[in-house]
């Protein structure tokens, strides 16, 4: 063979190594692992998911040929999202998405190396999930529900709709920093509009039961749920408030399609739709620690008139006309 043959030969063999290599990197299916806290068919998980999803596909990947996800459907049990937290890591997923505080602790527990992109979070920073919203620095970022302040409105949303009350029930974490941190928002804004509160904890069903069932006994009551780990309970607080007729307020949308009063808070589904940008950015070779959490854009009013109706409230035309969406 000629010396001159020689040389192409081997120069066409190093250009098609790199070829080849990135040829292998491309078809490589990657993996995200999603740990919910609802159960396995809940429609507001599901709708959560499909946006997750769809967003995906805009960014180009296509689900069940260069992406993988599997999902994790414990519900609310702790004991359950942990197990199903391990679960998920042992798949050993390039990126992980958790849903709120109960979700994110047990992953970043049992991983300090595989990224988390949380959504609907209300104080990373305050529960150790990240050592700052601007450079979070670990394994951890993502979107945030709203600071702490904003929980004031609620008290002032439930005196506009029902002016009468004068006593509510306020349920919260109190684990949590984010459970603490609201209802002392709460407070803050209760004294001056007349209101005494009642907390209760959101960690058992039965607390939550047996605490209003009490607290409803006596007359002009209300009811405020705070973010947190409260949203797979939603059918039964929902009906306890129809039940005792208690004028409520709640922290998402979803509450109020499935028979609340009024609704105020953050487009969840709008936070895992930049989710997905994360998780993109992510599979591509940032590092978590160095995207800033982010905070909500986008936040909803939501009233039902048909519940107000139940309830025997005329709900104020200026209330009206302040929201974002009515339900007849």
């Amino acid at each position: 063979m000629q010396r001159r043959e020689v040389v192409t030969l081997l120069g066409g063999m190093v250009m098609a190594w790199p070829l080849a290599a990135y040829a292998q990197q491309a078809e490589r299916v990657r993996r995200v692992g999603v740990l919910m806290p609802f159960t396995v068919n809940d429609t507001e998980a599901e709708a959560r998911n499909a946006v997750f999803e769809q967003s995906l596909r805009q960014l180009g990947w296509t689900i069940g040929r260069d992406l993988q996800i599997d999902y994790r459907w414990p519900g609310g049990d702790a004991a359950s999202i942990r197990r199903a937290a391990a679960e998920l890591v042992a798949l050993a997923p390039d990126v992980l998405l958790a849903a709120g505080s109960s979700t994110t602790g047990p992953l970043q527990q049992t991983t300090q190396t595989i990224p988390i992109v949380f959504a609907n979070l209300a104080d990373p920073v305050g529960a150790g999930f990240v050592q700052s919203l601007a450079r979070p620095g670990g394994n951890a970022t993502g979107f945030t529900t709203y600071e702490y302040s904003m929980s004031g409105k609620w008290v002032e949303l439930l005196k506009q709709i029902a002016p009468h009350v004068t006593r509510v029930a306020v349920i919260r974490d109190p684990a949590t920093a984010a459970g603490i941190g609201q209802f002392s928002a709460i407070q803050s804004v209760a004294h001056s509009l007349g209101v005494e509160l009642t907390p209760f904890s959101a960690r058992d069903a039965g607390d939550i039961e047996r605490g209003i069932d009490a607290f409803a006994r006596s007359g002009n009551g209300g009811l405020i749920v705070t973010s947190g780990g409260v949203a797979f309970r939603r059918n039964l607080i929902l009906g306890l408030a129809s039940q005792h007729k208690l004028p409520a307020v709640y922290p998402f949308r979803f509450y109020a399609v499935d028979g609340g009063l009024i609704s105020y808070g953050p487009d969840n589904y709008e936070m895992f739709r930049r989710a997905a940008g994360y998780v993109d950015r992510i599979l591509k070779g940032e590092k978590p620690g160095d995207l800033p959490v982010q905070a909500p854009t986008k936040y909803e009013l939501v009233i039902n008139l048909k519940t107000a109706k139940a309830l025997g409230i005329t709900v104020p035309p200026a209330l009206l006309a302040q929201a974002n969406e009515v339900i007849e």
